[in-house]
């Protein structure tokens, strides 16, 4: 299949990507902020934040209008066509906010209002915050509980529509965190209709492991799990909601996610793929400021030890994360590498998980929660709360999604193509990635189809940090590494957690503080399907991987428990790009 387009889907060892293009109405506008018809003085706070934000990191163009956003980037297909693009042409066309056809959207999947029984916050307060916080699109997640299942799905949702019709410049999508039965957590959400409520509930009563009683590690609780999700594919098949989709969290955090098991969950529904991928960076970032600043516990709460239903197999350091992000994605060659090397799709994700705000003075309200699915509304404490391990949507972690244009679908449609890198304390303003070869290139999450023996070349531009991120600094980025493997397969063993051909192939030093930094890497004449993935550092804690130095020399170095300031150790990673010769 061919790529000589922007767009860059393909299908290939499974990757079904379905490109739903029956955008609602929200596509038809772009966000206020991002408008520069719109004069400043016509712009909400929240509004004129977001737009500070945008022109700051020099985001924010000529180009970047409705009809830029919206029509076909024929510019775009037919330099690529003549091998003539380059990310630079792409992103000075698009007025730097979107590239390779695509809009940029940041956002988080993981977020808990006063309907989650460790929360507090009303659910206008994370949308208001997140606003605040440069966040386009956001994921409301409280817990699966019996209670939840109960009445808390339903009385949720009123509090959404209004926070929707208040910060129209934010997608606000309803979901929740799944108790994966036989496992850990997981973000499940749906595209915005009628029936958001009543799919959301039937799953949550049929499907969670807390509700069902189905959380210890064992075959028919890991099947369920699979049911779920199978359930919510029929959910979408049926037309009952537009989409679906499933991201776990934490996954190494108890070590109860097994390599099987994510197997398992990526494989399920193939025809419309629900389980997209994991948390690269888990949320709770807070959590590691030393004493007396902070909890003193560890970045994610990544501070527990093998218990009865963890996966043997694991090491300890697998307990504990790596520069702020999970072993699974921080380990070159383990087992993030190990999915992507089988030539199947599973992306990375990162998101505040946010429950209670570090250095916030609100405090939970009363009211009993099982009687009626909530806390009541916030109150002053009277004091700034230092024990908490959350940071607000936006302002540590962000997720950046490609999409076709702003709306519940493009959003979507973006995560399940893979179009999505990630980044720490505004470690990075932009990233544009191409690989290019045979006149054709693909982009995040894409898969570039040449001829055997074809050259073919990675090009990159990061638009580096342009101001001072929320902790009121601005980050250096000091080294981009490029990461890459070969497509082996699928496995033999449905445990396998390694890659053994996955290795940094290629590392440059970043001697600027602003502006734009452009990379080539060449791979050669390709004569075997490969992926490269990137990562990036601020340099200032790095490590020998855990699989040595010839794979990983100066990788992220694991976090310790207790002493583990997150604004001091920043990372940005992306998703794969594969290289499929023919």
């Amino acid at each position: 299949m061919g790529h000589g387009h922007a767009h860059g889907h393909h299908h290939h060892h499974g990757h079904g990507h379905e490109h739903d293009h029956s955008h609602d109405a929200a596509a038809a506008a772009l966000p206020a902020a991002f408008d520069t018809s719109v004069p400043d003085e016509a712009l909400t706070p929240e509004q004129q934040s977001r737009r500070t934000l945008l022109r700051r990191a020099g985001l924010l163009g000529a180009g970047l209008t409705a009809a830029g956003v919206l029509a076909p980037t024929s510019a775009a297909a037919s330099t690529a066509d003549s091998g003539a693009a380059s990310p630079a042409a792409a992103s000075a066309a698009s007025g730097g906010r979107r590239t390779n056809g695509f809009l940029w959207l940041a956002g988080d999947h993981h977020i808990h209002t006063q309907y989650s029984s460790d929360g507090k916050y009303r659910v206008v307060d994370q949308v208001r915050q997140g606003a605040r916080h440069g966040m386009d699109w956001l994921v409301i997640t409280d817990h699966g509980s019996t209670t939840h299942a109960r009445i808390g799905v339903e009385k949720v949702n009123p509090d959404i529509r209004a926070a929707r019709a208040a910060y129209q410049d934010t997608l606000v999508f309803q979901g929740l965190e799944w108790n994966i039965p036989a496992a850990e957590h997981g973000t499940v959400f749906v595209h915005p209709g009628k029936n958001e409520v009543s799919v959301l509930k039937q799953f949550e009563t049929d499907y969670d492991g807390s509700v069902k009683g189905a959380s210890d590690s064992t075959p028919a609780n890991e099947a369920l799990a699979v049911a779920g999700l199978n359930f919510l594919a029929e959910q979408v098949e049926r037309r009952k909601v537009k989409d679906a989709l499933m991201l776990a969290n934490h996954p190494a955090r108890r070590g109860v996610d097994s390599p099987h098991e994510i197997r398992g969950w990526r494989d399920a529904s193939p025809g419309r793929r629900i389980a997209v991928g994991f948390e690269g960076a888990p949320g709770h970032q807070a959590a590691g400021l030393p004493a007396p600043l902070g909890m003193a516990r560890a970045r994610g709460i990544y501070d527990n030890n093998p218990s009865a239903n963890s996966f043997a197999g694991y090491p300890l350091e697998s307990y504990r994360t790596w520069g702020g992000f999970d072993w699974m994605t921080a380990t070159v060659g383990g087992l993030w590498d190990s999915l992507l090397a089988e030539g199947k799709p599973w992306w990375i994700t990162a998101n505040s998980d946010s429950h209670q705000v570090y250095a916030d003075t609100a405090a939970r309200g009363g009211g009993d929660f099982n009687a009626n699915g909530r806390y009541d509304d916030p109150v002053y404490g009277g004091r700034i709360d230092i024990t908490q391990g959350d940071y607000w949507p936006g302002q540590y972690s962000r997720t950046h999604v490609g999409a076709d244009g702003f709306s519940y679908a493009a959003v979507m449609d973006g995560i399940r193509a893979g179009r999505v890198w990630v980044d720490h304390g505004q470690l990075l303003a932009a990233l544009d990635v191409r690989v290019m070869g045979g006149r054709r290139w693909a982009t995040l999450g894409g898969a570039l189809h040449v001829r055997k023996g074809t050259n073919v070349t990675l090009m990159v531009e990061v638009a580096l940090a342009g101001g001072p991120n929320w902790a009121g600094f601005a980050p250096q980025l000091a080294r981009v590494d490029v990461i890459q493997g070969d497509v082996t397969g699928p496995v033999a063993d449905q445990d396998t957690f390694t890659a053994p051909t996955a290795k940094v192939v290629r590392s440059y030093e970043i001697n600027k503080s602003a502006g734009t930094v452009r990379l080539t890497y060449d791979l050669g004449k390709v004569d075997h399907p490969v992926y490269v993935r990137l990562r990036g550092t601020d340099g200032n804690r790095t490590a020998v991987g855990p699989m040595g130095a010839a794979v990983d020399p100066a990788g992220p170095a694991i976090d310790v428990v207790g002493d583990a300031d997150p604004w001091r150790d920043l990372w940005f990673y992306s998703n794969p790009v594969w290289v499929l010769p023919s």
